[in-house]
């Protein structure tokens, strides 16, 4: 009882209803809420009350008068976000939380959110004159959504909004201000040199790199007030921007890290299990309570994907923010992905390893590995070559160009990829570590075999290269799905060897067994993860081999007989 009484008194530190309502409408759990929306509260009220900020309640009450021109009012939610975004500020007059994230399920009413935000901003009630607003999104369809939302409203208020605006299909513009909305294509190329007020990005994640956001964004501060709104629910790439930017939110919630000006509303289910109970739905969706024909659309969503997870999977990822796909067809949960980000330790000469190689299209890309073995730990040294001539490299979205600057990959030129080129990396590793054998495709070998054979590796009932047939992979796939369980794989902090492991799926025969495959060929390469399944075939050898090294180095000779 003492703890709800001081955040009460705390709460009278903010000066505003629109905030101190939802902080305790959140306090009173009406319904399932998230344990980052208790978070938000909390950082909400700390901020206040360890900050001199202002809210400026006449601007905000301007803002509000708003909503008559609009077909909806916006919800206690959005008004809490509207308001800390927009109208609270510090006392050298600067925005508070200039940035916010909006990251809630489908349904919620997000777009309809950032279609009041965009066009309050345009009117002198903001204060600031040509203050250009920029919508992007990586659809043209999707950036136009919040565009035609404000677009639609002046055509119904012609009568009202033909004196204070302009517009067409592909400019609105506030006369008396000169500032100006427009909607964007997914190209990063034409952006540079903009002078935005604010950016926004709609469904933040489709974004497979950074390299339009960091364009988008690289004009704000030129006038004054700089904002930026990303509003979306979560997607399919995982290790994107998106991911990014929701490490960074909960550490802020978990204050861990400055804000830095982020506000971070998130609203998620954070367990699969959860989704079952239809009345958890409103953890993700905080809008769902006042929308009856939403649950019933839900409802009707719901049904579909009991009978059919892996066709429905939108379901979870989209309407609850729980992208936890399916087991038949991920090869690991995300989280066990990320957990491979353990430093690999710099291994002393003559460490006993097995190797792998990938060299399935020598126009696309290739790659190789070693695998060692230390205290339960699976290290794994990797290399990834991309022919610059690929046909595939225009479909992938993935920021190659930025992993070969973080020497993950090399670009070859010329219309193929020379076997001497991988065969010439596993000899130089071969002078550091004791590479006891080499796992490869077995109908892949033929291509490679002989710059194998040059740098040390031969086939045959007394070489060292391993040929891979597909029940070697049904059989090491038990092993590989536990040693992810077990966080027991460390591939180091390596993006490029996640998005091939999350490009990657388990398919099921008709018998029953698992082999790995493709989630999409062309742009969503799975290479470095199969070099990686080709060197764990061999893992029980190393481990063996391991154990004779071991004793034949305490001078158990003895044990042993040839």
């Amino acid at each position: 009882m003492q703890t709800i009484i001081l955040k009460m008194v705390v709460a009278k530190m903010i000066s505003d209803c629109r905030i101190t309502d939802y902080i305790q409408h959140i306090r009173g759990r009406p319904y399932p809420i998230c344990e980052e929306q208790f978070m938000l509260c909390d950082l909400i009220e700390y901020i206040f009350d360890t900050e001199k900020l202002i809210v400026n309640t006449q601007q905000l009450d301007k803002y509000m008068s708003f909503q008559k021109y609009f077909p909806f009012d916006l919800l206690m939610w959005e008004q809490f976000c509207f308001a800390l975004h927009n109208c609270v500020y510090t006392q050298d007059n600067q925005l508070r939380f200039p940035k916010l994230i909006i990251y809630v399920g489908r349904g919620s009413g997000k777009n309809g959110y950032l279609s009041f935000e965009n066009f309050c901003l345009l009117t002198p009630v903001n204060g600031v004159k040509n203050y250009n607003i920029d919508i992007f999104a990586m659809s043209e369809k999707q950036a136009k959504t919040s565009f035609f939302d404000v677009y639609n409203m002046l055509e119904q208020n012609k009568t009202v909004m033909r004196k204070h605006f302009k517009w067409t299909k592909e400019l609105i513009k506030n006369i008396k201000t000169g500032s100006e909305l427009a909607f964007n294509t997914s190209s990063p190329k034409t952006k540079d040199g903009f002078r935005p007020g604010k950016v926004d990005f709609d469904e933040y994640h489709a974004y497979e790199n950074m390299k339009l956001v960091d364009v988008a964004v690289t004009g704000l501060g030129k006038v004054p007030h700089p904002r930026q709104t990303i509003v979306t629910t979560d997607g399919d790439i995982r290790d994107g921007p998106l991911d990014a930017e929701l490490d960074k939110c909960k550490k802020i919630l978990r204050r861990e890290v400055d804000d830095n000006g982020t506000l971070p509303f998130l609203c998620r289910i954070p367990d699969k299990k959860l989704i079952q109970n239809k009345s958890n739905w409103t953890m993700a969706n905080p809008s769902l309570f006042y929308f009856p024909h939403l649950q019933h659309e839900m409802n009707l969503e719901y049904e579909d994907y009991k009978l059919d997870p892996m066709g429905h999977s939108s379901f979870a990822t989209k309407r609850c923010n729980c992208p936890v796909g399916v087991k038949e067809a991920v090869v690991t949960p995300w989280e066990n992905i990320k957990a491979t980000n353990i430093i690999i330790p710099e291994f002393e000469h003559g460490t006993n390893a097995v190797a792998g190689l990938d060299y399935a299209n020598t126009e696309d890309f290739i790659a190789a590995g070693i695998l060692v073995i230390r205290n339960n730990i699976d290290y794994w040294i990797t290399h990834t070559w991309v022919c610059e001539e690929s046909k595939d490299l225009s479909r992938i979205k993935a920021p190659l160009r930025e992993w070969e600057d973080g020497g993950l990959l090399t670009f070859v030129s010329g219309p193929e990829i020379s076997p001497e080129v991988p065969a010439k990396w596993l000899e130089e590793k071969a002078k550091k570590y004791n590479i006891i054998k080499l796992g490869i495709d077995k109908y892949r070998h033929t291509l490679v075999s002989r710059a194998l054979i040059e740098a040390g590796f031969t086939a045959g009932k007394d070489g060292n290269i391993s040929l891979v047939r597909p029940s070697d992979e049904m059989m090491i796939i038990p092993t590989i799905t536990s040693l992810f369980n077990n966080h027991q794989i460390a591939w180091g902090n390596n993006p490029l060897m996640r998005w091939y492991c999350n490009n990657s799926k388990k398919d099921m025969s008709s018998s029953g067994n698992m082999t790995y495959g493709k989630i999409e060929p062309k742009s969503r390469k799975t290479d470095g993860f199969k070099a990686f399944v080709a060197a764990e075939t061999l893992r029980e050898e190393l481990i063996n081999y391991n154990e004779v090294s071991k004793d034949i180095f305490c001078g158990n000779m003895n044990t042993w007989t040839y």
